[in-house]
């Protein structure tokens, strides 16, 4: 059977081929007075920090589609390998499928080695992936592990960029999250501590970021085992209605009723069961 494409070797170096492309569409969107497709803007609160014994990871559970809550308890803590998780923020499809891939490919790599891949050589395939499509995958990451070496902690910017640091915060609440850690972090912290460090910080993001909410999931990676908490708290409970809504009839003035009666005559009537088996 023959091939549909043509097989072409690849090409090295940077790819310019939609530049003109680009150009043509704000040339012509420019002249009709309209403007080019913006990016969506999307909203969540993602965050982890190192402590005495492992990583902790946290994130929101709102999924938003412009300015609808799509999801209320979406999972934003993706599965890499036994020793190490990734946070995922922007586009959901981008981070799920960025994630899962790495983690496939992770596993390979696992396999030929024999040995527990390391939090370094996941951070290293994710940052090259990203990088290669310059930005085009909307996924900003929290990757997080204990391996031989230790706990690591990176972030992993949508471009490629990579962090190491103790404590990470990410997507469109990260900025109140981020005050808690700079308010409270401190170094060799106990689990519970930790834990709720976390906790405090998502809730911030929670609170003060309208693309973030609903509850908060945690992850607690250590070098023995890994508890996935989902959900560990519930920031924003459902209050109860207090008053009662109902009206008297009358309680609102009627100003004009008209009826008109229709003169129709039942030419056949049947009565069907329905059917709840």
């Amino acid at each position: 059977m023959a091939t549909l494409t043509v097989n072409r070797p690849p090409l090295g170096g940077f790819n310019f081929e939609n530049c003109k492309r680009n150009a043509a569409l704000e040339f012509e969107a420019n002249k009709v007075g309209s403007s080019l497709p913006g990016a969506r803007k999307t909203g969540t609160t993602i965050c982890g920090v190192v402590y005495k014994d492992g990583v902790v990871l946290g994130a929101d559970t709102r999924a938003t589609e412009g300015m609808v809550v799509a999801d209320k308890n979406c999972s934003k803590i993706h599965y890499i390998s036994p020793n190490i998780y990734c946070c995922g923020a922007g586009t959901a499809a981008d981070t799920e499928m960025t994630t899962q891939m790495i983690s496939s490919n992770l596993e390979l790599h696992s396999l030929s080695t024999g040995r527990m891949p390391r939090v370094a050589t996941a951070n290293r395939m994710l940052k090259q992936m990203l990088f290669r499509y310059q930005g085009y995958i909307g996924a900003a990451l929290v990757l997080a592990g204990v391996d031989c070496h230790g706990p690591h902690l990176y972030s992993i910017y949508p471009h490629g960029s990579t962090d190491k640091l103790p404590y990470v915060t990410m997507g469109s609440g990260s900025l109140a999250a981020m005050a808690v850690f700079e308010h409270r972090y401190k170094p060799d912290m106990e689990e519970e501590e930790a834990k709720r460090l976390v906790r405090d910080a998502i809730a911030a993001g929670i609170f003060n970021d309208l693309g973030s909410g609903s509850n908060i999931d945690l992850c607690v990676i250590t070098k023995n085992k890994v508890d996935y908490l989902r959900p560990h708290d519930e920031a924003n409970k459902k209050g109860v209605r207090t008053g009662d809504y109902k009206y008297k009839r009358g309680t609102t003035g009627v100003l004009t009723k008209l009826s008109t009666p229709l003169n129709l005559e039942v030419v056949e009537e049947s009565v069907q069961t329905m059917d709840t088996s």
